[in-house]
């Protein structure tokens, strides 16, 4: 199954994080399918790749709860009305 999740990046206390699609058995750091998206919180920054986002979810991806928020907060729903 894959995943819509966050993989984190940056130094410490300076997080910065890349929305990816990935397998659900790889870990946090692990070899992502594909990079669809980044969030800064520090500076509320959110970036996406919605062309790329929409095609991941046709063929099945499951966005994780806090990736869900970011994209509802983004608007990506509310845009194609996909609920």
């Amino acid at each position: 199954m894959v995943k819509l999740r966050l993989q984190r990046f940056g130094r410490k206390q300076r997080a910065i994080y890349r929305i990816v699609a990935i397998d659900v058995r790889s870990r946090r750091e692990g070899k992502e399918l594909g990079k669809v998206g980044f969030f800064d919180p520090i500076k509320k920054k959110i970036v996406l790749n919605v062309p790329s986002i929409h095609l991941f979810l046709k063929k099945g991806a499951q966005p994780t709860e806090i990736v869900h928020y970011i994209l509802k907060k983004a608007g990506f729903f509310q845009e194609k009305s996909l609920g």
